[in-house]
């Protein structure tokens, strides 16, 4: 007899009840699970998980079978055709209080083809960003993506490469969008956020200063744990995130201090890149990140969410 996969959302209360609107969306709490040999989404009910039946980001509907949730194993929450990170979006992640002096020198070499003498020239620039300013380029949306393929569920494990060197965690809230974005305003924006979840985008710094792109510094297996759970009515420009190594508090700030907020990051995006149900934005770490090693406990905590626990092991 074959098996039957049964696809659909795992869903927890929070308040109101599903059914009557907040000034954002349902307030509620949607997770990907997995019972034996079933894939499932479905509705939280105290310490029972209800399969829902039908799209997380259309109108699902609740079915009569249920599970007990501590015999459910947590799954990433959605899966995303794209996942998109942001790139210095805290001051505090790019020096926010220090001065930052930038000196760029160019060298110009001429050979005359006759003698085969080499003449040089040089141009120096120096440019210094004054306490708490946003370098130039910051000062726009500045993305970059990240395969589908690095995302891992709470309690899986961040595996590091064996030649990677240094891999730092970065805590980070995540957008969840609900409908399709193409060109979409600022004011408009938020009409297409479902929800926010957690992510780590876990980053190999020594890959990431050498390659020309950041395909494997921030891309390998397993380097984007993400969940547990999806949360809709929040007021994701203003929520605290944390982060704790082996239990000693390494990040804490709220959203409020990014710089381009949800709006402008969806917006901006959307311009380019048209964004579909369930894309993911990792939307940018605070303050100076740190080395994790094999045998730490990683956790984040997004204030409304939960906390997305991941462990750190040798490849």
């Amino acid at each position: 007899m074959r098996s039957l996969t049964v696809v659909g959302f795992c869903l927890l209360i929070v308040a109101p009840l599903v059914g009557q609107e907040t000034n954002q969306t349902k307030a509620a709490k949607y997770c990907r699970f997995q019972h034996g040999d079933h894939v499932a989404y479905g509705l939280i009910e105290g310490d029972r998980v209800r399969q829902l039946d039908g799209d997380l980001f259309g109108s699902p509907k609740q079915t009569q079978t249920t599970f007990p949730l501590k015999d459910v194993k947590l799954l990433v929450p959605c899966e995303p055709k794209n996942v998109f990170a942001m790139a210095g979006n805290y001051q505090s992640h790019l020096g926010g209080s220090n001065i930052t002096t930038t000196v760029t020198s160019v060298t110009k070499l001429t050979t005359d083809q006759k003698t085969g003498k080499t003449t040089s020239s040089s141009d120096t620039k120096v440019d210094s960003e004054a306490p708490g300013s946003i370098p130039t380029k910051f000062q726009n949306v500045q993305p970059f993506l990240k395969p589908v393929s690095c995302l891992v569920p709470n309690g899986a494990n961040i595996v590091l490469p064996k030649d990677a060197g240094r891999v730092d965690y970065e805590a980070e809230m995540v957008i969840v969008i609900g409908k399709t974005a193409k060109k979409v305003s600022r004011e408009k924006a938020k009409d297409h956020i479902f929800g926010v979840t957690i992510g780590n985008d876990v980053s190999a710094r020594v890959w990431q200063k050498a390659d020309v792109q950041w395909w494997r510094a921030k891309g390998s297996d397993t380097f984007g744990p993400v969940g547990p759970y999806i949360v809709t009515g929040l007021n994701c420009d203003d929520l605290r995130l944390q982060l704790r190594q082996n239990g000693q508090t390494k990040q804490d700030e709220r959203t409020s201090k990014l710089i381009h907020d949800c709006s402008a990051m969806v917006s901006g995006i959307s311009q380019v890149c048209t964004l579909q149900p369930g894309d993911m934005i990792f939307t940018g770490t605070s303050g100076v990140t740190q080395a994790i090693s094999i045998g730490d406990e990683i956790e984040i905590e997004l204030e409304g969410v939960g906390i997305l626990t991941n462990k750190v092991v040798a490849e």
